[in-house]
């Protein structure tokens, strides 16, 4: 357990590391990436060759003689929600970071650029349950509050239920938002679900892996544990059929995450644990714009 004076130190590190993305990466990037409810209307001026005749304001016009138009400009008040999977299973990590870490650090950069575009964000933390929800708020204090949650936030049980975040995160947001699913996704039978959310909200998952939940090394015999379990087996690393299955176990479950996303009309990132997951971020706001 962290004492109180390493969290405040990780947070404000986590802070200065965010803001610093934020700031040289990402700042016209997540503004154009997401759009806004619509447009408003703003003023009117006077009309200049090239403008939209279609917003020409007759009633204005007429009452000077003069054409003039209306200029609207785009209401952002966008909801950011972020779905953090806390289970054991993110502890997990032999790249220099565990997926837990990296899930921390992109949730804290994905919550300052909400705030800084004057956006909400609210948080849903589950495990096979709802571990906790922070309603969506605007502001600095709301962000450090969130990475604080995000960097102490401990689950109360073993296991993965992503249905049961999803139904929650649909019966708690009735304003359309953009969702964020962070998980390394060891779960399956939430497809109904995502494609319901899918229709309503803008949906990107982000899917968190470490090298060896791909491959295992040869290594000889090896007692493992099922990190969402906790049930442990001895298996025979050395075998080459036993590395094949184990990495294609892995390939399927993937193939099966890919297949619920695209039926859902939602976006999936893979970001490995040793992958720069700036760069991966960047350029899917780039392709979104």
């Amino acid at each position: 357990m962290l004492t109180t004076t390493e969290i405040l130190k990780k947070v404000k590190e986590l802070e200065i590391k965010s803001k610093k993305i934020t700031t040289h990466l990402f700042t016209g990037e997540y503004h154009s990436a997401f759009k806004g409810k619509g447009m408003s209307f703003r003023e009117v001026r006077e009309y200049t060759a090239g403008d939209d005749v279609r917003f020409i304001d007759w009633n204005v016009s007429a009452r000077f003689s003069h054409p003039f138009t209306k200029l609207f400009e785009e209401e952002r008040e966008l909801n950011l929600m972020l779905l953090i999977d806390t289970s054991t299973s993110n502890l997990f990590g032999t790249m220099g970071r565990r997926k837990k870490d990296l899930i921390t650090e992109m949730a804290a950069v994905l919550t300052f650029s909400a705030v800084s575009n004057n956006d909400k964000v609210g948080v849903i933390f589950f495990s096979n349950k709802i571990e906790k929800y922070i309603p969506p708020k605007k502001g600095r204090q709301h962000a450090l509050f969130i990475v604080r949650e995000l960097l102490t936030m401990e689950p109360k049980t073993n296991g993965t239920n992503l249905d049961a975040a999803i139904k929650y995160f649909n019966n708690t947001t009735g304003q359309k938002s953009i969702a964020f699913l962070l998980s390394d996704f060891l779960d399956t039978g939430y497809d109904n679900d995502l494609k319901v959310i899918g229709k309503k909200h803008d949906v990107i998952g982000i899917k968190v892996y470490d090298k060896m939940d791909m491959q295992l090394p040869d290594a000889g015999l090896l007692q493992v544990e099922d990190a969402e379990t906790g049930q442990t087996k001895w298996i025979d690393s050395s075998s080459e059929v036993v590395r094949y299955n184990y990495q294609q176990y892995f390939f399927q479950q993937t193939d099966t995450c890919k297949r619920y996303f695209r039926s859902a009309g939602a976006d999936l990132l893979h970001v490995r644990t040793d992958e720069d997951y700036v760069k991966i971020l960047q350029k899917f706001f780039l392709k979104r714009k």
